[in-house]
């Protein structure tokens, strides 16, 4: 019987029903495109055993039935790595990373638009000796603007099969299929000239020699795409075009994310009632309506602005646009000591900032990548959406400032995002300017084309943030419910829970509540403020759960009971402090993964509340004096 070993999470059998399959490819070339084509929802995240790159693992069948594992790896451009994302894959590659087999074959995937440069790796992954499909991708735009290849030529150039797809289309895939259904063994090792990679003229002529065998034409550039890129990339309305954009974003959320938000509130409230209505009064029923329901629900409503904001995200990213949004930053960025490298992670920090400090192992200088990882926090992620619009929506009215397409809620949102890009701006430029300071590295970034998003891309990057907030909350913050709830109902005297306000969590309140008050805030939001140090969003489920068993709220919607219990400048306070302070155990854990000390996220998570406390302090005093 075949042995059975763990591949990264996957189980393997060195012959037979199971295989492990590599897809590598350089950045931007579609592999991740073609990695969700061909598993749909059979995937899952990982990291590799000892780092925290992330990856990840989804299923398919071949044709005889039997079930593949693929593993989409980081983007390569060679096999010379320079960062730690490019180490991991040359690693898996060759069989070198600690607890992870050699793959049993490699789908290679290349840009068929720009096979001159991308050439140079396929001869490195085919020399590694697996048997290696070679996929030119983009298939489409190669003949829509009048490129070409002989497909025949160049699998006998490689001596490897090679396939023309459209990985976005879904065109031309079915020969993974076959290739995975082979049983083809592992190629004879490819003989290549020695090639500096870093020596330009030589990688140009072999793979010159390569693409002059396979009759390769390079493709034109589109019309439309110089016109783009030349208004896109402009020093002067490149800017303002990116302003737009940013600004239509957070009007999205409010004018279309907020009615959504309400009327799944309707539904989250109907169902708590009549699940109310079918359990027995007492503690019981308060356990599960005016804890877990309460708590969670709290949470859950805003899961469609969320939505809304990774979907929006996600056809900018698939567009191709975000790529030269990371050129135009490029510029801001050198002035604070960074580069446009650290864009794409700063960026990816919006949605959550664990995954944009994992991203930034592809930043090679240490300094530079430190500094990235401190400032990351500072970008609003979506966990800080739901406490900005619950805020917002409580204490800032609607009205129109550019007509029908900006309003006050939304530049209000726009204003918060705003604060946490020039808290961290002005912290690079503090952190590069002593501490970690270093020489400028140039940035040099491959443009995507221009590309219509598919619904499918679209549609599993959705359900992948959509499945992990609802297991957020279903964990972490129906835990914090329960815990509150119990804490709300202790000391019992005679049997008996007592008034919320003699309750153990009030009397903890209480006794913070002197530190906070100077801020407007009163000890149910200090409560908040201990518990959303496990995750931003807990503040809500907090001030749900405390609100709902108090009886002076109780019958009041949360936003309601948040206008009671804080001022205008209190609220404009909470605001700010959730802007700047570190309010994410997760954040802090990979911080000190990824640097290899507790010394950066403790200082990180001292600067940080410092500055949010200050902050919230003096937003508080100025809106007070200001308005009464």
């Amino acid at each position: 019987m075949a042995s059975v070993v763990e591949v990264a999470g996957i189980k393997t059998r060195d012959q037979g029903t199971f295989r492990s399959v590599a897809i590598v490819g350089p950045p931007n070339s579609g592999k991740s495109t073609l990695f969700n084509r061909l598993t749909g929802l059979r995937q899952k995240v990982a990291n590799f055993p000892g780092v925290t790159v992330e990856h990840h693992i989804g299923y398919m069948r071949n044709e005889r039935g039997e079930e593949v594992a693929l593993i989409d790896l980081p983007g390569i451009y060679s096999l010379t790595p320079k960062s730690e994302d490019e180490r991991v894959t040359v690693d898996v590659l060759r069989g070198e990373m600690p607890g992870t087999p050699k793959p049993d074959a490699i789908v290679l995937i290349l840009d068929a638009t720009n096979l001159n440069r991308h050439l140079v790796l396929a001869a490195r992954v085919i020399a590694q000796g697996l048997p290696t499909l070679v996929l030119l991708n983009m298939s489409d735009s190669l003949k829509s603007q009048g490129g070409s290849v002989d497909v025949l030529a160049l699998a006998r150039e490689l001596g490897n099969p090679v396939a023309l797809i459209s990985a976005a289309k879904g065109e031309g895939i079915e020969v993974v299929q076959r290739f995975l259904s082979s049983k083809g063994a592992a190629a004879a090792p490819f003989e290549i000239p020695v090639i500096n990679i870093s020596d330009v003229a030589q990688c140009r002529e072999w793979a010159c020699t390569v693409t002059k065998n396979s009759s390769y034409r390079k493709p034109l550039p589109s019309e439309w795409t110089k016109r783009l890129d030349g208004l896109i990339l402009d020093k002067k309305w490149g800017p303002l075009i990116f302003a737009i954009v940013v600004v239509a974003v957070f009007q999205c959320i409010f004018s279309l994310g907020q009615p959504l938000s309400d009327a799944f509130k309707t539904v989250l409230d109907l169902g708590g009632a009549k699940l109310g209505a079918m359990l027995p009064g007492g503690l019981f029923e308060s356990l599960l309506i005016d804890g877990a329901w309460a708590g969670v629900a709290a949470v859950l409503v805003f899961l469609p602005q969320i939505l809304l904001l990774f979907l929006v995200i996600g056809i900018l990213e698939d567009s191709g646009y975000l790529a030269r949004a990371a050129v135009i930053t490029d510029r801001t960025m050198r002035k604070v000591g960074l580069n446009g490298k650290s864009f794409i992670p700063l960026l990816s920090a919006y949605a959550c900032a664990v995954p944009a400090i994992m991203a930034t192992r592809t930043i090679e200088d240490k300094r530079d990548r430190i500094a990235t990882i401190l400032i990351a926090p500072f970008m609003t992620c979506s966990a800080r959406l739901p406490v900005y619009t619950m805020i917002i929506a409580a204490f800032i009215p609607e009205r129109r400032i550019l007509g029908p397409i900006f309003g006050s809620r939304a530049l209000a949102m726009l204003g918060l995002y705003v604060i946490g890009f020039l808290a961290a701006v002005m912290t690079a430029r503090i952190l590069k300017s002593s501490v970690l300071k270093s020489k400028d590295s140039p940035f040099i970034l491959e443009l995507p084309p221009y590309r219509w998003p598919t619904v499918q891309s679209l549609g599993l990057r959705l359900y992948d943030r959509g499945k992990a907030f609802v297991i957020r909350a279903g964990t972490v913050i129906l835990a914090v419910s329960l815990v509150l709830w119990a804490l709300t109902h202790l000391p019992l005297h005679d049997g008996k829970p007592p008034e919320i306000g003699n309750s153990v969590v009030a009397q903890f309140g209480h006794m913070i509540e002197p530190a906070i008050r100077p801020l407007g805030f009163d000890w149910k939001i200090g409560v908040g403020l201990v518990t959303s140090i496990a995750a931003r969003e807990v503040i809500i489920s907090t001030l749900g759960t405390l609100n709902g068993i108090d009886p002076e709220s109780h019958a009041l919607s949360l936003q309601q009971a948040l206008q009671n219990q804080l001022t205008l400048g209190g609220a404009a306070a909470l605001l700010i402090f959730f802007a700047f302070a570190m309010q994410c155990t997760s954040t802090l854990a990979v911080v000190r993964r990824e640097t290899n000390s507790w010394k950066w996220p403790a200082i990180q998570f001292t600067y940080m509340t410092v500055l949010a406390y200050v902050g919230a302090l003096v937003t508080n005093v100025a809106i007070t004096r200001m308005f009464g």
